[in-house]
């Protein structure tokens, strides 16, 4: 199945219609110098000595961007992977190892920033919708320094403009659209700045964005052995024949977007300022984001209603003050999101029935029969739920910047969970051959997930002249990540263990395997129910489940007084050096050697042992400069190291299994250019050109 809205690198389009983005800025995109807060610390972005990019407010504005897809395309060095509208995975100068998007697989190697608050969960960015937002940054390699576990690779700012108490304004935008070999869509958003007194401000953003379908859903039909042609669509030999009238529809896939974010900035006095802001936003998509060549371009043939609903909501607070000549800066945050899908299983269905053909298909070989004895209709859909919650907490302090020795240095603490749910189901499964006590479901999973970080950091710089600058900075982190629940198959106690089958299928699931499921769950006395069965033990008192809504549970740690979570945990550090030199103030040169993590976690398939940490390191030279007044160029070059990459693939019965891989290297370079000039192009000289072939020279080559 080939992707209509998945791309691998950033010149990919989010739909059909093409879309292009210059290599220098055109006349009116130039917007002054931008301050970033990359260093925790308001600078220059040219007087940064890491590879950044940062997109403004005017840019993002011109380029009419809305949401993750968009902005990151116009940045060098990143390239993600989506399947749909707010379940996409980045990643960063070329680290990926697959399954990051798994609801139990690796944690991201990119972290994701809102203001101060980290926002990186499992399973896909959070596509916050990108309006009033005073720029994006993108802090290429390592950061764990500054920013901790999921910034392994890299990290991505989106910081949003503050209230304001200088005046009442505000904006509404809106816009029809229509997407090429598809629908219309539309846009609407508005922004209002409120001072409620000389030291307090409100603002307030609100948007609705309607995304028009580009994928048709088109007629047709799947027929299932004992059919002896399964590509016909009839059943006069006594075959399963279905069809998708029900669901044939053009331009599938929509999507809606809508929500709100609500800022209050008070000014305590002189020295401290208090904000709190909520930011509520909901995603409902419909249809598949996906098409099948065979069938046609854009075309798909699903049968089961396909859908995802994403919803989150973040309440945090900012102060920010000084004591003495210290600046103090408190960030805390709390992050609910959930998530809500239904998926089209009918190409699995197909595929198996057609590779146990030689058994006469699922039906001679799974017993998907009804509660009559009767073989039923085989096609699988998924109900899939994800709800993440996430903690964090964070107190630093900087000295003053104008000192010749500057110290920033702070705490940090973060817990997020994942309720995790998968119902594979069958229309009309029987009850014996079902997950106990859910009739219809053939899999179930049913887990809880607990991800856990505390770290403290620092980082001081010294001018050692005028212009050379060493900055060395650390971070010593715990983490402590757990995983408890269900995964797999019903048993179905009334087969007979004699009937011939092979043990595999029997006695615990006519449907299945005995590996997985109520046959690997756990009994009072510490062993699992397949194993008290082989051993002739009683096989009758099986432990509660420890995950609610689940038959029992099968991924834990026996102890004597009960089921605990399966963990992992590890402690250590990260670093980050930095040789600053700076010959003028239109010249900045510098070599990092930085360090980043990803911790360890625990496999989904209880019989198959955790994962451990790995870790990135980074060795970079750049060099950033301002020409004649009128032309930006920066260039880097740059290579890392990967120890023990965290590897994702299919193992046994296509269970997604982490393991610690290989040492990795990779090399790469970087650059771009940008001309500071709003005179009309035909007024520019060579100097649009020149900027073009510059950056064309060393577009980024990450491997």
């Amino acid at each position: 199945m080939s992707s209509a809205h998945a791309q691998t690198g950033p010149a990919a389009a989010p739909a059909p219609a093409e879309q292009t983005t210059p290599a220098a800025q055109t006349a009116g995109e130039y917007e002054g110098d931008i301050v970033v807060t990359a260093q925790k610390r308001d600078q220059n972005i040219q007087n940064v000595p890491i590879s950044i990019q940062a997109i403004g407010t005017k840019r993002l504005d011109d380029l009419n961007i809305s949401n993750f897809n968009q902005y990151t395309q116009l940045l060098p060095s990143v390239s993600f992977q989506t399947t749909q509208p707010g379940s996409t995975v980045v990643y960063m100068r070329g680290v990926a190892s697959g399954g990051d998007g798994n609801h139990s697989g690796p944690l991201p190697s990119v972290g994701t920033y809102l203001d101060e608050q980290p926002v990186t969960t499992i399973g896909g960015t959070l596509d916050v919708h990108i309006y009033d937002i005073a720029r994006i940054e993108s802090l290429a390699g390592p950061q764990g320094t500054l920013y901790g576990a999921s910034s392994e690779a890299g990290t991505i700012r989106i910081i949003t403009n503050k209230p304001d108490t200088s005046g009442f304004y505000g904006r509404v935008d809106g816009e029809v659209n229509s997407v090429k070999s598809g629908g219309i869509g539309s846009k609407i958003e508005g922004m209002l700045n409120m001072p409620l007194s000389q030291s307090a401000a409100l603002r307030v953003v609100g948007f609705y964005q309607r995304d028009a379908g580009y994928i048709d859903n088109v007629a047709g039909c799947r027929s299932y052995l004992p059919e002896p042609t399964p590509t016909s669509c009839t059943s006069a030999n006594g075959g399963i024949v279905v069809d998708n009238a029900a669901f044939v529809k053009k331009n599938y896939n929509d999507t809606e977007t809508y929500g709100g974010r609500a800022a209050l900035k008070v000014d305590l006095d002189s020295n401290w300022t208090v904000t709190p802001t909520v930011l509520y936003q909901e995603q409902r998509n419909h249809g598949t984001y996906g098409y099948d060549p065979k069938v046609g371009d854009l075309q798909v043939q699903h049968f089961f209603p396909e859908f995802r609903r994403d919803r989150f909501i973040q309440g945090a607070l900012t102060i920010e003050g000084k004591v003495g000549n210290w600046d103090v800066t408190y960030a805390g945050a709390y992050l609910d999101r959930k998530t809500y899908t239904s998926s089209d299983y009918t190409d699995y269905a197909e595929a198996y029935d057609s590779a146990y053909s030689s058994v006469g298909g699922l039906a001679g070989y799974f017993y998907y029969q009804d509660n009559a004895g009767r073989t039923i209709d085989p096609r699988q859909k998924i109900i899939g739920t994800d709800h993440f919650k996430k903690t964090s907490q964070e107190l630093r302090v900087a000295s003053p910047v104008e000192d010749r020795f500057r110290i920033v240095a702070g705490a940090f603490y973060q817990r997020q969970t994942n309720a995790i749910f998968q119902d594979y189901q069958i229309a009309n499964l029987g009850t014996a051959v079902s997950v106990n006590g859910s009739p219809g479901t053939l899999w179930l999973t049913k887990q809880k997930r607990v991800d856990k970080d505390y770290a403290m950091f620092g980082e001081a710089s010294f001018d050692i002249l005028p212009n050379l600058t060493a900055t060395a900075g650390g971070r010593a982190y715990i983490y402590d990540n757990s995983l408890i629940g269900f995964y797999g198959f019903g048993r179905n106690p009334a087969v007979d263990p004699d009937d011939g089958r092979p043990f595999t299928a029997t006695p615990f699931n006519a449907a299945g395997s005995s590996q997985t499921g109520v046959a690997g769950c756990y009994l009072a006395n510490g062993q699992t129910l397949r194993e008290a069965y082989l051993n002739g033990g009683d096989t009758s008192a099986l432990l509660p489940a420890a995950v609610s809504g689940s038959p029992c549970t099968n991924l834990a740690t026996y102890t004597t007084t009960g089921l605990i979570p399966k963990r992992t945990q590890g402690q250590g550090a990260t670093y980050r050096f930095n040789l600053t030199f700076k010959p003028s103030d239109k010249v900045l040169a510098y070599a990092t050697f930085s360090r980043g993590f990803r911790p360890g976690g625990i496999n989904r398939r209880g019989d198959v042992a955790p994962y451990d940490a790995d870790f990135l390191t980074n060795y970079e030279l750049g060099l950033k400069t301002t020409l004649f007044d009128r032309l930006r160029f920066n260039a880097s070059i740059y290579q890392q190291a990967w120890d023990k990459f965290q590897f994702s693939f299919l193992g046994l019965n296509s269970f997604t299994i982490i393991q610690n891989g290989p040492n990795a290297r990779i090399r790469g370079r970087g650059g771009g250019c940008e001309l500071l000039d709003r005179r009309p192009v035909a007024d520019r000289g060579g100097l649009l050109h020149r900027c073009e072939d510059a950056q064309r020279s060393v577009r980024n080559t990450d491997l």
